[in-house]
C-alpha cells in the first residue's frame, strides 16, 4: 500500500511537472521563469493548498538527484571565455570608452559582498538571523538561471554591458558556492576540517588535465555515438566521482557537483552534448526538485509569525540595494536606466538562496521557518527583476548589435567579401601584413585594411582578434590557416573559417568543428551547378534572391511551429539542418535551438531575422 502511495504522489509531481510550462504558454506568461512557475504549482498541490503530495523514498531521491544536477548545470552554464577580457573598446553614446569589463566587474561583486555584510550585521542586529556568514551568502548570491536567458532574449550577451551583467553573475556564482562550502566547515561539527576542500579542488585539477588530454582521442569520438555514447557516461561519472569526493572531504555534495559542471565547461564540450546533458536535467530531474520545493513549502506558517512576515519586504529591499548601490559605479559610462535597469536583473537570485537555506536548516543553523522564507524571497525575485529590467532597460542600446567578422589576409576573395558584408548587421575588419607602397594605394584607396607586423600567434593576440565572434583565415599559407583556426577554437571563438586546400588537413579540421573553404573545391561544385542547376547558382549570386543560413539561438523560440512562427514576412524557410539531418520544413516543423535555417528573401528582413534569432 506505501509503495502504491509513493507511486501516485511521483505521478502527480511528474504531471505537475509536465502540465507547467504548457500553462504558460496558453496563458502568455512567459515572463515567468518556468521553475519559478514549478515552485509555485508545488505550492498549490503541498503543504500550502491541496496538500496531495507527501514526500518518500522515491521523491526525495529524484529530487536529492535533480538538486545535483541544478548545480553541475550551474557550472556547466558559467563561460569562462568572459575571463578573457573586453573587445576592442568602442565609444559609448556617452562619449566614454567602453569600460574593462573584468575590471569593472570584479569592483562590482566586491561592492556587493561589502554591502551584504553589512546588511547582513543589520538582521542580526534586529534578531531576524543569528548568523552573519550565512545571511552575507544569501544576499551576495545572483541567480545565473535567471541573468543568462534575459540577456539572451534582450540581445545582449555580445555587448559590454550584457558581459558586464554576466560577468558579476559568475563571479557571484563561483564566489558564493565556494564560501557555502567554507561556512559548512566552519560551522557544522559533524563535517570535515576546511583545509580538506583543497583535496576536492586538487582532484578537479587533475580530472580537467586527464579530460583535456583524452577528449579527442579518436576512440573516444568513434564511441560518442549510437548506444554508446561515451561523453555523456563519462559526464555522470565525473558527476558522482566529485559528488562522492566532496562528501567524504566533509563537504555539501552540490560543491561537487558544481565543480563537476565547471571542469566540464573548461574543457569545451560540443554543443550536442551540452543539449543532451540540459533535456535530460530540466526535462526531468530539476522540474521534480523545484516543484518539490513548493510542496515542502508552508507559506500560511510563515504569515503567520509576524516577525518573518516583516522580514519578507525588508530582506527584499536589502537585495535590492545591494546590487543597485555598487552597480550605480556603471553610471560613469552609462545612462541612469541603464544602471537600475542592471542593479534589478542582478537582484534575482534562486539555486543557491534554496542552497543555503536547505544547509542552514539541515545545520540548525536556522529554523524551517526562516528557510521557508528565505526561499519564497528568492521565488518573488525571480519573478519581478526580470520584468523590471526589460521595462527599465534602454531598447536603442540593443537595436544595433553587429557581428564582428576579422579576414586574416587581403586578397581577390576576402576584399570583394568583406565589403558586401558591411551592412546593418556585420562589422568587417581585414587584417593583412605589411605591403608594399604601391600595392598599399591601391588596396587602402577602396578598402579598409588593418596592417600587422605578421600572422604570428602574439601579433594575433595583441591586436585582440581571437575577440571576434567570426574569424576568416585566407593567410597565403594553409598550415599558418590551420594552426591559427585550430587556437581560434580553443581560445572560444565560436565560428572559424579557414581556406584549406589539402584534403588531409580539411579533414582533421571539420572535425574540430572548424568551416573550411577551398578555391578547388568552389570552382568544382560551382561548375557542376552551372551545369546541373543553373537557376539555382543565379538564387545564389543575386542580391535580392540569395540564400542565406540563420542559426537558431533564441530560446524564446524553442519549440515553436513555423506556422506559428511571427518573423516570416517575406521570407520562405529552404532547409533546416538539425544535426545531421536535413529537413524540409512544413508549417508544424518545430524550430529547437542549434537549428540552422536556410532562408531565402530580401536582403534587409533577413538580416532582421537574424538578429532576432542569433543573438
Amino acid at each position: 500500500m506505501e509503495q502504491h502511495a509513493s507511486v501516485i504522489s511521483l505521478l502527480v509531481v511528474v504531471t505537475v511537472a509536465f502540465v507547467t510550462p504548457i500553462l504558460l504558454h496558453r496563458f502568455r506568461l512567459n515572463y515567468i521563469p518556468v521553475v519559478v512557475a514549478e515552485i509555485i504549482m508545488g505550492l498549490v498541490i503541498g503543504k500550502s493548498g491541496f496538500n496531495v503530495v507527501h514526500e518518500d523514498m522515491w521523491l526525495s531521491t529524484l529530487s536529492t538527484l535533480g538538486f545535483i544536477f541544478l548545480m553541475f548545470l550551474s557550472g556547466l552554464e558559467i563561460d569562462f571565455t568572459a575571463f578573457r577580457g573586453s573587445k576592442k573598446p568602442i565609444t559609448l553614446p556617452s562619449g566614454k570608452k567602453e569600460p574593462n569589463t573584468f575590471m569593472v566587474s570584479s569592483m562590482i561583486f566586491t561592492g556587493i559582498f561589502i554591502f551584504s555584510l553589512g546588511l547582513s550585521y543589520l538582521f542580526v542586529f534586529a534578531g531576524f538571523i543569528e548568523n552573519v556568514f550565512l545571511m552575507t551568502l544569501i544576499i551576495s548570491t545572483i541567480s545565473l538561471g535567471v541573468v543568462v536567458p534575459t540577456l539572451k532574449e534582450a540581445h545582449l550577451m555580445k555587448t559590454n554591458i550584457g558581459q558586464i551583467i554576466l560577468l558579476v553573475a559568475v563571479v557571484a556564482d563561483l564566489v558564493t558556492m565556494i564560501l557555502l562550502a567554507v561556512f559548512v566547515s566552519i560551522y557544522d561539527p559533524g563535517q570535515g576540517n576546511t583545509w580538506l576542500l583543497l583535496i576536492l579542488f586538487a582532484a578537479g585539477v587533475v580530472l580537467y588535465f586527464v579530460g583535456k588530454r583524452f577528449k579527442n582521442r579518436p576512440l573516444l569520438e568513434s564511441l560518442s555515438k549510437g548506444t554508446v555514447q561515451i561523453g555523456t557516461r563519462a559526464v555522470f561519472m565525473l558527476i558522482i566521482v566529485l559528488v562522492g569526493l566532496s562528501e567524504t572531504v566533509g563537504a555539501e555534495n552540490i560543491l561537487g557537483a558544481f565543480l563537476a559542471g565547471v571542469l566540464v565547461s573548461l574543457l569545451s564540450p560540443n554543443q550536442e552534448l551540452v543539449h543532451k546533458l540540459d533535456s535530460f536535467g530540466y526535462g526531468f530531474l530539476i522540474p521534480i526538485f523545484f516543484v518539490m520545493i513548493g510542496v515542502e513549502l508552508d507559506i500560511w506558517s510563515l504569515f503567520a509569525d509576524k516577525k518573518l512576515l516583516l522580514l519578507i519586504p525588508l530582506l527584499l529591499v536589502g537585495l535590492l540595494l545591494s546590487k543597485v548601490v555598487p552597480v550605480y559605479l556603471l553610471k560613469i559610462w552609462y545612462d541612469t536606466k541603464t544602471v537600475l535597469a542592471s542593479g534589478f536583473l542582478l537582484t534575482s537570485t534562486l539555486s543557491l538562496v534554496i542552497a543555503a537555506a536547505t544547509i542552514g536548516e539541515r545545520m540548525e543553523v536556522i529554523t524551517p521557518e526562516m528557510s521557508g522564507t528565505l526561499i519564497l524571497v528568492a521565488v518573488i525575485t525571480s519573478i519581478f527583476t526580470p520584468i523590471a529590467f526589460k521595462k527599465l532597460f534602454p531598447l536603442e542600446a540593443s537595436a544595433h548589435q553587429k557581428v564582428r567578422i576579422a579576414f586574416l589576409g587581403a586578397n581577390q576573395v576576402t576584399l570583394p567579401v568583406s565589403r558586401e558584408l558591411k551592412s546593418g548587421l556585420y562589422e568587417p575588419v581585414l587584417y593583412h601584413t605589411k605591403m608594399e607602397k604601391s600595392e598599399k594605394m591601391t588596396s587602402n584607396s577602396l578598402f579598409d585594411i588593418v596592417e600587422i607586423v605578421d600572422y604570428s600567434l602574439d601579433t594575433i593576440e595583441k591586436n585582440k582578434i581571437f575577440l571576434n565572434e567570426i574569424i576568416v583565415l585566407s593567410t597565403g599559407n594553409e598550415q599558418t590557416n590551420a594552426d591559427l583556426a585550430i587556437k581560434a577554437k580553443e581560445m572560444g571563438v565560436s565560428r572559424v573559417i579557414a581556406r584549406i586546400e589539402g584534403p588531409e588537413l580539411e579533414q582533421s579540421l571539420r572535425e574540430k568543428d572548424i568551416e573550411v573553404f577551398s578555391s578547388f573545391m568552389s570552382t568544382k561544385t560551382l561548375l557542376r551547378a552551372l551545369i546541373e542547376t543553373p537557376s539555382v547558382i543565379n538564387i545564389l549570386t543575386n542580391q535580392e534572391t540569395s540564400l542565406y543560413e540563420i542559426r537558431m539561438q533564441n530560446e524564446q523560440f524553442d519549440g515553436m511551429t513555423l506556422r506559428r512562427f511571427p518573423f516570416t514576412g517575406d521570407v520562405i524557410f529552404v532547409r533546416i539542418f538539425r544535426g545531421k539531418d536535413s529537413i524540409v520544413p512544413h508549417g508544424d516543423t518545430e524550430l529547437l535551438l542549434k537549428d540552422r535555417l536556410i532562408v531565402t528573401g530580401s536582403k534587409e528582413y533577413v538580416d532582421e531575422l537574424k538578429r532576432e534569432l542569433e543573438f
